[in-house]
């Protein structure tokens, strides 16, 4: 039985980066011989198991063969006698088929060291086919090290769109993906990926428009919500919940994304509004209740439309906002006779503290 580091550890161990979780790779072993061992089987579709100690995963070493349509439409063989080249050899990028033996030696038979080196991201087989997450997978990396795709694997990448492959993708599969390329460095470059090879109109129609506000976003560190909801920001909120659907975003994206989407024109327009039209848009982003969330829908704005108009009106919905919840309420219901009368109070003094908060 030997072991084996493999993959990420090992891509970003050559590119100098930290790594603090291990994947390890075990050539010769059967389960039965890894459970005697200490190890714990998790594996639900192949065998892998953790470390008794350390608790990282260790994986028998498995080939792949396809079956059938999706990311799941495969059959997988683990035994004893899979070699490791026979293991990586079913990844998806050179990059990642790499491994380090127990004496640290590098083990590299596809050229995945050369290709960090040169920046390229390239497929390891035509199996790269098989299996449509690749193409995700493969865009968030361009994120991520703004590496170029090959010629050969982009060519690919189109085939495999053609064929109609992605669109037998799992909604969960590509929002995880799609999550972890907005969160990368470079978030356009996935976007630019997607689209040199096709798939972006399917996955993320209208993304485009968003290009370089996600990279303003991703370049003052913007958290997920807001990358997210710029994609919503140029189109109708009809178009944004049926992406959110689609993909089954969740919760606190996609509720980002559709008040950008249906509060816009009115952002737009707080430059010039009057301080009754700037507590009613107060109220339909729900900013006295989620001031937070007000603050990240201020932020897409700012990303998506930078510019004087633009921080003039996010300036006057923020002081307004800040008015606004500095009104004394409970004093207000002490003094009033009835719910209408304190209601009325209450609107009457909220749009007096934001006339005098955008007139200072």
């Amino acid at each position: 039985m030997k072991t084996f580091v493999v993959g990420g550890a090992v891509r970003d161990e050559l590119l100098g980066k930290s790594v603090t979780d291990r994947d390890w790779v075990v050539v010769g072993a059967t389960p039965e011989e890894m459970a005697a061992a200490g190890f714990k089987p998790v594996g639900r579709d192949f065998p892998v198991f953790l470390h008794p100690r350390t608790h990282e995963e260790y994986a028998l070493a498995r080939t792949e063969r396809k079956i059938g349509r999706g990311y799941k439409g495969f059959t997988v063989y683990a035994a004893p006698e899979v070699s490791l080249e026979a293991d990586l050899a079913r990844r998806d990028l050179t990059i990642n088929a790499m491994a380090r033996d127990e004496d640290g030696r590098l083990i590299d038979p596809f050229g995945g060291a050369r290709d960090l080196r040169e920046g390229v991201l390239r497929h390891v087989s035509e199996a790269f086919a098989e299996d449509p997450v690749r193409i995700l997978r493969t865009a968030r990396f361009a994120a991520r090290f703004r590496f170029r795709i090959a010629e050969e694997t982009l060519a690919l990448m189109r085939r495999m769109v053609g064929s109609g492959e992605v669109e037998h993708l799992v909604a969960e599969r590509v929002w995880q993906e799609v999550a972890r390329g907005l969160g990368e460095a470079h978030p356009e470059r996935m976007l630019d990926a997607l689209e040199d090879c096709g798939a972006l109109a399917r996955l993320l129609p209208g993304a485009r428009a968003a290009r370089e506000a996600l990279a303003r976003a991703a370049a003052a560190g913007a958290p997920l919500t807001v990358r997210f909801a710029l994609l919503g920001w140029y189109g109708e909120e009809a178009a944004a919940s049926a992406l959110c659907e689609r993909l089954r975003v969740p919760n606190a994206e996609q509720e980002l994304a559709l008040l950008a989407s249906r509060l816009r024109e009115s952002i737009r327009g707080a430059a010039e509004a009057p301080a009754a039209a700037l507590l009613a848009l107060l109220r339909a982003g729900d900013a006295l209740r989620r001031p937070e969330r007000f603050a990240e829908l201020l932020a897409v704005a700012r990303f998506a439309e930078p510019g004087p108009a633009t921080e003039r009106g996010c300036g006057r919905l923020e002081r307004s906002m800040h008015a606004a919840a500095a009104v004394d309420a409970a004093a207000i219901a002490r003094g009033a006779p009835s719910t209408l009368e304190i209601a009325a109070r209450l609107e009457n003094a909220r749009l007096k503290a934001i006339a005098a908060a955008i007139d200072a």
